[in-house]
């Protein structure tokens, strides 16, 4: 994982616009991106998030090549809990590295923030997107009916969640 900079603007960008359908089929954002420089105001966002201490999102780098992307999200430290969001490119599929990503932000965000719940949402038709908490014991909460708007329809939501405890067990086997 690697926080972005303002440096990063363009490889971020060209792995957007190289996977746009593939990204595009799950994530509403996608369309907004049409240059590097839809990501100027974007990225001093998430560099404030993470000195504020409220998540950040970060490339996920593999072979040296920036592959995807892991979002930590609003950190609601009241009830110490959060969500994971993240995407990888198609070519980088099917090789671990998503899951081996969040065992690595679920340790950090266990033993290092100190943190009790962290969620995954996915769409009920993102099969591969639903792979990774379930291979990692998160457990399925329920289903929220259309819980998405995404380009010209609804899309049904699963949520996962991981506890402290949960990971305590289960962490050092994965």
């Amino acid at each position: 994982m690697e926080l972005f900079q303002q440096h990063h603007k363009e490889e971020l960008y060209e792995l957007i616009d190289s996977n746009r359908a593939h990204l595009r089929a799950r994530l509403q954002w996608v369309d907004k991106r049409q240059s590097p420089d839809d990501l100027i105001p974007i990225i001093p966002i998430w560099i404030r998030n993470y000195a504020d201490n409220n998540g950040f999102d970060a490339g996920i780098r593999f072979q040296g090549n920036l592959v995807g992307m892991i979002g930590l999200h609003y950190i609601d430290w009241k009830t110490k809990s959060t969500s994971i969001g993240y995407f990888l490119s198609e070519q980088a599929q099917g090789k671990g590295i998503v899951t081996s990503t969040i065992i690595a932000l679920l340790n950090y965000v266990f033993t290092e923030l100190e943190l009790n719940r962290v969620e995954i949402q996915c769409a009920v038709t993102n099969s591969k997107s639903i792979r990774i908490p379930e291979r990692l014991g998160f457990q399925k909460e329920g289903v929220k009916r259309d819980g998405q708007w995404l380009h010209d329809h609804y899309e049904d939501i699963v949520t996962y969640s991981m506890l402290a405890a949960d990971w305590t067990q289960i962490g050092t086997d994965s």
